[in-house]
């Protein structure tokens, strides 16, 4: 397998208030926003007629895998996350950005939706539906491969592509809990809380991510490996920001916890016992077996408690529930697709270092 360079020079930041690095550009829309926040470019109004631009050129699902597009969603919605380094908080809610934003967020939500297709509920029975969604496939898997094939180098690239998410996991979903009030709303809490660690650092699943990348060689900063992730991985990671800073998504936002909670238990054990095979101990695979049993209690809260009660409360939020949790795992298939795709044909999922320069130290 062709393998990308990436910077494997451990580190541990988790206990230190990060903010994501400004990468290199993949396009005239990127470049245009990268060059406002940066203070070399005083035009910020002609960033919104480069993004409506480009969000024309698409149409169907293939702004989802535009290196240009994903990228400037990334930076926009990391505005309103971690932040950008040395870029000032006063952008987060610039007009023009916005609005930008908006344009991008057209194109981009029409592709959810075509990938994603019409979501039903049956009978106003949203967790039974929920459960049939995320049931277990009988058929080969990512995860399997993980378990029983997979090298430490595929592990690594595996652990990059979900690095910009799970090194700040649980974040966007809990925009979702001022937005909830009774029994959903305390589903919500409960199930985030377990994500926190209880207020207890060590415990928190971001941390035992950071610890499970150390302990394969990686680093553990925030965002570090922003510039070797492509698109897809964006994207995925895009749709999370979109239903979370959307209030109308809120109950997407609550699908795609769903989807989350109801099919990680089994994949992380397979990661585990992959991990395992290749010699690593406790502290490389607390992360998953961490996920093996508090998954398996937290679906049944999120779904039966947090999205049935939804939905029993507002039954019109129903149909986005599912969507939401229809997204995620699409985009998770995609993302696999990608990775098992590129390794197939004996390269790196990854994106090449002739693109991104060399990050080795």
């Amino acid at each position: 397998m062709s393998s990308t360079e990436i910077d494997r020079a451990p580190s541990h930041t988790t206990n230190v208030s990060t903010r994501m690095p400004i990468p290199a550009a993949r396009g005239p829309v990127s470049a245009r926003l990268i060059a406002v926040l940066s203070g070399s470019d005083a035009n910020p109004a002609a960033f919104i007629a480069a993004a409506r631009g480009l969000a024309e050129q698409h149409d169907g699902r293939s702004i989802l895998f535009d290196e240009d597009a994903q990228l400037t969603l990334t930076l926009l919605y990391e505005l309103h996350l971690q932040g950008l380094h040395d870029v000032s908080d006063d952008w987060e809610w610039n007009l023009d950005l916005l609005a930008g934003r908006a344009a991008l967020e057209t194109s981009f939500e029409a592709a959810v939706r075509d990938v994603v297709g019409a979501q039903q509920v049956k009978d106003d029975d949203v967790v039974s539906e929920l459960w049939a969604m995320t049931a277990p496939s009988t058929g080969p898997s990512m995860s399997k491969f993980m378990a029983t094939e997979a090298s430490a180098d595929q592990f690594r690239e595996v652990l990059v592509h979900r690095s910009l998410n799970q090194l700040r996991e649980s974040d966007v979903h809990t925009l979702g809990i001022p937005r909830l009030a009774g029994s959903p709303k305390a589903a919500l809490v409960e199930v985030q809380a377990d994500e926190y660690g209880g207020g207890r650092l060590e415990r928190m699943h971001s941390t035992l991510f950071a610890a499970t990348m150390r302990e394969l060689g990686l680093t553990d900063r925030y965002a570090h490996y922003l510039e070797v992730v492509p698109a897809v991985t964006l994207a995925a990671l895009n749709v999370l920001s979109f239903f979370g800073l959307h209030r109308r998504h809120l109950g997407a936002l609550v699908g795609h916890l769903c989807a989350v909670e109801t099919t990680s238990s089994l994949p992380s054990k397979n990661y585990s016992a992959g991990l395992r095979r290749l010699g690593f101990g406790v502290e490389a695979t607390l992360f998953y077996d961490e996920h093996v049993e508090a998954d398996s209690v937290h679906e049944q809260i999120a779904v039966r408690d947090l999205a049935g009660g939804l939905a029993e409360h507002d039954p019109a939020m129903g149909r986005n529930i599912l969507f939401g949790a229809a997204a995620c795992l699409v985009f998770d298939d995609l993302l696999a697709e990608h990775i098992t795709g590129s390794w197939a044909r004996g390269e790196s999922s990854l994106r090449s270092s002739r693109a991104t320069g060399d990050l080795k130290k």
